[in-house]
């Protein structure tokens, strides 16, 4: 079983813009002729007609406009407000089909889609929203250690109760987020001792933004993560945008998203 959906968009209750309609109309701009255009698409002049006529009624502005005379007889182009209509359908039918995919990572599971939708719809305050896989579960007692892969070769860990592990039904290879606060990551310029259970990632500083008592750093990882950390202004003559630095994260403070 399969989640699907058409994209169609309605104006006053009724059908203006679909996939065939757009077609027409893309065809229609590329020969110049509703004629030979509804012939393209093994369709009579007349449905062409009726179904321009209807996205006419329907538009703000006119989609079409008729040529006549010169070397060519005449014929029939877009509008300019007809190409901007084509363009916002092919964005909106893109991001539709995006949504639509992403329902389908549920297959017959209703309880894995319910996952999905909250993840599709949860919006936090946390500046570092990664996407990552989860390479392996380690349950210890009331806690567990997950490993997440982010992109590239960067690899994160985190600690959270295995109760958490089971409620929200992590398996090995499940996608995730990993959730950091800019004010759990910490920069260093020079690599920390190795004696710590602290995430060490290596990148390069981006950009550096200072504001009232506080500076932001934009730190590039190897893999192409973008992490951004919030340090105390008065550490700032310690970084320069191009010098390569490190963030030290507690696994305590990557929180875990669906």
């Amino acid at each position: 079983m399969k989640i699907d959906g058409r994209f169609w968009l309605t104006k006053d209750g009724q059908s203006f813009l679909g996939t065939g309609r757009i077609e027409l109309l893309e065809r229609i701009d590329k020969i110049g002729s509703i004629h030979a255009a509804a012939k393209e698409m093994k369709m009579s002049y007349k449905a062409a007609w009726e179904r321009i006529n209807g996205m006419n009624a329907l538009s703000d502005q006119p989609l079409i406009e008729r040529t006549t005379g010169g070397r060519g007889g005449g014929g029939t182009k877009l509008t300019p407000y007809a190409r901007e209509l084509i363009a916002t359908f092919h964005r909106l039918n893109e991001l539709h089909r995006q949504f639509i995919d992403r329902f389908s990572e549920a297959g017959n599971d209703p309880e894995r889609l319910a996952r999905i939708l909250s993840r599709t719809f949860l919006t936090t305050s946390a500046r570092n929203q990664l996407p990552a896989t989860l390479s392996s579960v380690e349950v210890s007692g009331l806690h567990a250690t997950l490993t997440l892969a982010l992109s590239g070769s960067d690899v994160l860990t985190s600690t959270i109760t295995a109760k958490s592990v089971y409620n929200m039904g992590l398996t090995e290879g499940c996608d995730l987020y990993a959730i950091i606060k800019s004010s759990d990551i910490h920069i260093a310029s020079e690599r920390p001792s190795t004696d710590t259970t602290d995430n060490i990632l290596s990148g390069t500083i981006e950009s550096l933004e200072s504001s009232g008592d506080n500076i932001e750093i934009a730190l590039r990882l190897s893999g192409g993560t973008l992490l951004i950390a919030l340090e105390q202004r008065d550490s700032l003559h310690h970084f320069q945008v191009g010098m390569g630095a490190y963030a030290i994260i507690s696994p305590l403070h990557i929180i875990i998203g669906l």
